[in-house]
């Protein structure tokens, strides 16, 4: 069986959302909305996990907040984009943006932890942590 008729066997789909696991709950809405512009669409509760979800909105994207009691910090290499390769599972969201440079400073001056600006032949990107250590990559090709 050729690569393309594999293709051709799968249903489309696309992209709706993305889970994020933070420490504080308010304060993580409060750091995607104000240095993201992501907006508030709801909040829930889930008893059976001790856990409220709160979903935000920035066009097409969604982002589900998760607040879980006992939860813990990511480990420290979790925490880094390099470090956190040599654990297996997600690694980062990634977001096209139309010029990194200008984008991480101006997430630097809303207060967000920029932890690289790399530049290469394809295009550029940058790291940013949310307020919960979470890697979140922006990127520009070129």
């Amino acid at each position: 069986m050729e690569t393309g008729d594999k293709q051709a066997q799968v249903a489309d789909f696309s992209f709706h959302h993305m889970g994020i696991s933070v420490l504080d709950l308010a304060a993580s809405v409060a750091w995607y909305e104000n240095v993201l512009g992501f907006k508030f669409s709801r909040t829930i509760d889930i008893p059976a996990l001790a856990a409220r979800v709160t979903v935000l909105e920035r066009g097409t994207m969604h982002v589900e907040l998760f607040e879980v009691d006992g939860s813990k910090a990511p480990a420290e290499d979790r925490s880094d984009p390099h470090g956190d390769l040599l654990t297996h599972g997600t690694k980062h969201v990634g977001f096209v943006v139309p010029d990194v440079p200008a984008f991480a400073e101006q997430l630097r001056q809303r207060g967000a932890d920029v932890i690289s600006v790399n530049h290469f032949k394809f295009g550029c990107n940058t790291f940013v942590r949310d307020n919960s250590g979470n890697i979140l990559e922006f990127v520009q090709a070129r």
